[in-house]
């Protein structure tokens, strides 16, 4: 029969992405699909769950067009985390999934602090009381669309939802539900107190499986839709950010993994189970490990955000290059601090280490001499500060020293920023070989189920790599150090009374 691949399907918040991967980690094969984003109100995100198994089917089609479906070994599933759909028995959605970033259930997770406690429920699911996790927007769904709820047979997370569509089984990985916020996670079992606090019963959520094991087989209704072999095996996989740890091979303790990405994510794995608002606490998908993750909502999402506000007349240029690399060559000439111009990148508020809901974005330090260049500096600085501020927080709690930051994502293509980020953490930085960390992890523990190497570690050994290399710069670290001690990391907690109140005059009223 020749070569044989495994799949990872990445099923991200704008589309799904199926990769076959060698023995080597080398992508010989890809499908894609797009599916939309639903906004029925300014700070509400949904998506028809549908669209999550119809953009998996037509991503399969096109995969199978490059290769021999009866070369796969198994496959497995990532995907954007704490979205969730409420289905029938049938596994037919009763509304609109919710997804991670919808932003309806702020006063839902005041009511849980007073109710259950942030500190108790910190504890128990490794998460502290956010808007991000799906704990206050089922309760927010219970509380106002009550109707709903009584129909729900189960709350499925993405990873749920496409594993009943395959196999016809109601499971989902403990390293795919976690980041819902309602596993307690010193048992690995749902947390019937959160549970039974929102009004629910356990027995609408999906049994639980662990990160690696065979969760089921492909039925023959799924062999239809999809083109895939009945009883071809899927594994048990995790969201997509421990999934791009483990595609990163971040998974020693000491490396980190540095998603620059629509949201900029980061981890380390530890053996321990520790809680701190520095961070979140998450599965690995390596066994009896967890993930210490922080998370900044706006990453690329804001270079994007300034490119179509402020930059779109860079797209009828004549030159051969993006609006993004054109900004970037001017922002590398401007020296390290913009010339006094310093940012808070909280465009989508904060979650670690302030989870604040009502956080917005800061710009200080303007005067007539700045431009484009300058703010765009800003941002990529400022995305920097923001993680050495939470990355030197998780560094506290475990006493290990990160020994490089290894980076992936639509940002990691940019030198000028993965230097900044080695100047301002003082971590060297190395790019993975892959742009696609998040798929391969899924491809690893497909991998590894398969019996192409002997563990997890193995397989991620032998199907990972990294490329250049970016060492702090000593000069420019000492000058980002300043910078970052006197003024960034005391300038958010000094006015954050007062954006607070601004969001509330504004936003909330």
């Amino acid at each position: 029969m020749g070569e044989t691949f495994v799949v990872g399907i990445d099923s991200s918040t704008t589309s799904c992405k199926a990769i076959a991967w060698d023995r080597k980690g080398h992508a010989v094969a890809e499908g894609r699909a797009a599916y939309p984003l639903l906004q029925p109100n300014p700070t509400w995100y949904e998506q028809d769950a549908e669209d999550w198994w119809a953009s998996l089917c037509r991503a399969f089609k096109e995969l199978f067009g490059q290769i021999n479906v009866a070369q796969i070994e198994a496959l497995c599933i990532t995907h954007q985390r704490e979205s969730f759909v409420p289905v029938d028995k049938q596994n037919r959605p009763i509304r609109n999934g919710i997804l991670w970033l919808d932003e309806r259930s702020r006063s839902q997770v005041a009511f849980l602090g007073k109710k259950i406690g942030a500190t108790e429920i910190h504890q128990t699911t490794g998460k502290p009381l956010a808007i991000t996790p799906s704990l206050s927007k089922i309760l927010w769904l219970a509380q106002n669309e009550p109707n709903i709820v009584k129909q729900t047979h189960k709350f499925l997370d993405v990873h749920a939802f496409l594993i009943h569509h395959l196999t016809g089984e109601f499971r989902t990985s403990l390293a795919c539900a976690d980041p819902m916020g309602l596993i307690d996670m010193r048992s690995g079992i749902w947390a019937t107190d959160l549970i039974d606090a929102v009004g629910l019963q356990q027995s609408q959520f999906p049994d639980l499986v662990a990160p690696g094991e065979i969760i089921g087989h492909v039925s023959q209704a799924a062999a239809i839709e999809t083109g895939l072999p009945t009883g071809l095996p899927i594994v048990a996989g995790a969201g997509d950010g421990q999934s791009a740890g483990l595609g990163a091979n971040t998974i020693d303790g000491k490396r980190a993994y540095l998603n620059l990405g629509t949201a900029v994510v980061s981890g380390v794995s530890s053996p321990e189970y520790h809680t701190d608002l520095a961070f979140r606490t998450l599965y690995a998908p390596l066994p009896e490990t967890y993930f210490l993750e922080t998370v900044l909502k706006g990453g690329v999402f804001t270079v994007g955000w300034f490119v179509d506000k402020f930059a779109k007349d860079l797209y009828d240029s004549w030159l051969p290059l993006s609006p993004e690399e054109m900004l970037e060559t001017a922002a590398a000439k401007v020296p390290p601090g913009a010339l006094g111009l310093m940012l808070v990148p909280y465009w989508n508020n904060v979650m670690n280490p302030y989870w604040d809901p009502a956080a917005s974005g800061i710009t200080i330090g303007w005067n007539g001499t700045h431009g484009r260049e300058h703010f765009y500096r800003a941002i990529l600085e400022g995305i920097a500060f923001e993680q050495r501020l939470v990355g030197d927080g998780v560094m506290k709690v475990t006493g290990q020293r990160f020994s490089e930051y290894v980076t992936m994502g639509g940002g990691s293509r940019s030198g000028l920023w993965c230097q900044i980020v080695a100047d301002v953490t003082g971590v060297p930085v190395v790019r993975s070989t892959t742009t696609e960390a998040t798929c391969l992890g899924a491809g690893i523990l497909a991998a590894t189920a398969a019996g192409w190497y002997t563990d997890i570690r193995s397989t991620a050994n032998a199907m990972t790599d990294v490329a250049e290399r970016f060492i702090p710069n000593a000069e420019n670290q000492t000058r980002y150090d300043q910078l970052y001690n006197e003024v960034y990391k005391p300038l958010f907690p000094t006015i954050q009374p007062l954006v607070d109140r601004l969001t509330k005059l504004t936003h909330d009223s």
